[in-house]
């Protein structure tokens, strides 16, 4: 008997693991949205085309190692460009170009602090040897046991402590120019918490964004959501958009299937890309949970954030692909994510202006404009809080062009806290699940399997690695291969 799977969700993770799920069961993806991609849908426009949520390609042999999976390799499915420069900073009185070659970078250190070159090159020895380490090795374990985090191949005396240290302080101990801390730290943004809180571990995010590179996929990030598709159709995987899933039916302590606006379909397997806590809270009886509401609130989760799509009808100077606005006070940002739960008077934003480098994502003369605000989980959205931020990060925008570009808005779109929960039934709106710290790294992190319904699954970045794309791409392996062991144990056809 061949063995049926449903998987809830198409984002990175879901469609994934589909894939990896194709190759010895039958496999349908159920979407509650019209298009699929979860965060990483791209919405079109007036000849604009949108990546909603992801916009760093970092970690491209992560990549790699999925495509490979399968015999393939990402260059069959999209091509990518390394970013020259990686990627700008703006200071109030100062701009830092990161170059996209070691050699420039250090030449770079050295100009804002002496003699910080050659600490660099130490630090990214560090941060390679933990790469190496975490991406080989530790990110690649689902912690169900024991075993997973003790065996020999991760008992690495290094990484063992870097999870004991915090990102902040392994590099503030080696440089004190605060332009290059800010640098080395603003990585770690998306994992969730502010760099003092991040195990040193994550300072494998600088070596993958300043030796591996920045990289983008022309087309736009959506065409590694085609690819997935493409591969997981390749596997036989169906794939059905707007489906919502409204219950895990569980019989004998079994989950048989799932109970949608379409009706009722059965399954062998279930594995659940959906939010996590959505997931345990809403589609299953509590008495089924892993995990209660007390437990998600209890947990750090990484901010929500307010973004605004731009269609530019003419081209503006001095912006790069990838901009970070640090001209404004970190710290008290932070306190509005972080401590007390406001929204942000003057925020620091992360600009993305795709056109720049990819001539098929705008129609000819315009830009297509990213704003990314973080902003704290739970907000209640405001049209007029809205307006007051956009009002201020476009005028910061326009002071560091010097150009006018209100009055050349042709396109503009708002999404919000609201938006998250309503897309993807995000836990009070979280962008990027949970953060990553210690008590919420690797066997802390909520499991991929039901601990009372041995064929319900999960997967994504609320659950190992974490969040990310890349992470999600690793997810979506471990979460497939325990079921292929559960498969295997029941001894359905072709799992063999």
């Amino acid at each position: 008997m061949k063995s049926k799977t449903i998987v809830i969700g198409s984002g990175i993770s879901g469609l994934a693991a589909s894939a990896y799920l194709g190759q010895y069961s039958d496999v349908l993806v159920v979407e509650k949205n019209k298009s699929i991609g979860g965060r990483a849908r791209q919405m079109e426009d007036s000849g604009f085309k949108f990546d909603m949520g992801p916009s760093w390609y970092w970690m491209p042999d992560i990549f790699e190692k999925f495509f490979l999976d399968f015999g393939y390799s990402s260059h069959q499915f999209y091509e990518l460009i390394r970013l020259n420069p990686s990627f700008q900073i703006i200071f109030e009185d100062d701009v830092l170009v990161v170059p996209d070659n070691k050699k420039d970078i250090i030449l770079l250190f050295e100009k804002y602090e002496k003699g910080s070159g050659d600490k660099l090159v130490d630090y990214l020895n560090d941060t390679k040897h933990l790469y190496d380490v975490a991406v080989n090795k530790m990110l690649y374990k689902p912690y169900v046991s024991a075993k997973d985090y003790l065996s020999k191949d991760v008992l690495d005396w290094k990484l063992i402590s870097s999870l004991f240290l915090n990102v902040s302080y392994s590099i503030r101990k080696r440089f004190k120019n605060p332009k290059l801390i800010q640098l080395l730290e603003f990585p770690v943004i998306f994992l969730g918490a502010t760099a003092s809180q991040i195990p040193s571990l994550y300072g494998l995010m600088n070596y993958a964004a300043l030796e591996l590179g920045t990289w983008y996929p022309l087309g736009g990030m959506y065409e590694i959501i085609k690819a997935i598709q493409s591969v997981a159709e390749k596997q036989g995987v169906e794939i059905q958009t707007a489906t919502e899933v409204h219950q895990i039916v569980v019989k004998n302590n079994k989950a048989i299937g799932v109970e949608t606006n379409k009706g009722f379909y059965m399954a062998d397997v279930v594995l659940s890309s959906a939010d996590y806590a959505f997931t345990e809270t809403k589609l299953l009886d509590s008495s089924y949970a892993n995990y209660n509401t007390e437990y998600w609130n209890k947990r750090t989760f990484a901010p929500s954030a307010l973004i605004f799509y731009l269609g530019v009808n003419k081209k503006i100077s001095r912006l790069l692909h990838h901009n970070l606005f640090f001209d404004s006070d970190f710290e008290k940002h932070i306190q509005t994510v972080y401590q007390s739960y406001e929204w942000p008077n003057n925020p620091l934003f992360y600009l993305c202006v795709p056109s720049k480098t990819d001539n098929s994502i705008a129609p000819p003369g315009t830009e297509n404009l990213f704003i990314l605000i973080p902003v704290a989980i739970g907000l209640e959205d405001n049209t007029n809080i809205h307006h007051q931020i956009f009002n201020n990060v476009l005028s910061r925008i326009e002071k560091f062009t010097g150009e006018n570009i209100r009055d050349s808005i042709v396109i503009k779109h708002t999404y919000s806290v609201s938006n998250f929960i309503e897309d993807y039934n995000s836990f009070k709106g979280n962008a990027y699940g949970l953060a990553n710290t210690l008590f919420q790294t690797a066997t802390f992190k909520p499991k991929m399997i039901n601990q009372k319904i041995k064929n319900l699954f999960y997967t994504g970045q609320l659950t190992v690695p974490g969040p990310g794309v890349p992470p999600s791409l690793i997810s979506a392996k471990l979460s497939s291969q325990l079921i292929y062991n559960y498969l295997k144990q029941k001894n359905y056809e072709r799992v063999v």
